[in-house]
């Protein structure tokens, strides 16, 4: 019985050599390169710098009009003078200001997590004007 037992742990340790050295370093990358990737929220903004500045339309377009396209809790519709007008009042700076702070169900900066304090003013600007 020992000297099968033996014999088994001697097969197996010459089977596992033998394939340890089959594979080669590029199948053993293959193997455990990642599926996917992990985006953290403000990473981008480095990038996005780099990049050049972005219109307020495009801010707008990729951030704001998740709540401000259809007036979610109450946020001003784009371009909507009777939504933005009482905020107006308050003056363009403290409008700013509650954007990048945030202000009742806006979180600070809205949902851009890449924007500067500019980028926030250039989306405001993009939605109010003309009103």
């Amino acid at each position: 019985m020992k000297k099968m037992l033996t014999l088994l742990l001697s097969s197996l340790l010459v089977v596992s050599t033998s394939f340890a050295l089959e594979n080669k370093d590029e199948d053993i990358v293959k193997r455990i390169k990642p599926v996917g990737s992990v985006h953290v929220a403000g990473a981008a903004a480095a990038g996005a710098a780099a990049a050049g500045p972005r219109s307020g339309a495009d801010i707008y377009n990729s951030s704001c009009i998740a709540c401000h396209g259809a007036g979610v809790l109450g946020a001003p519709k784009l371009q909507d003078a009777a939504g933005w007008a009482p905020r107006m009042e308050q003056g363009f700076d403290t409008v700013l200001a509650n954007a990048i702070n945030g202000i009742n169900a806006m979180p600070p900066m809205g949902t851009c997590g890449d924007c500067s304090n500019d980028d926030i003013k250039a989306a405001i600007e993009y939605m109010i004007e003309g009103i």
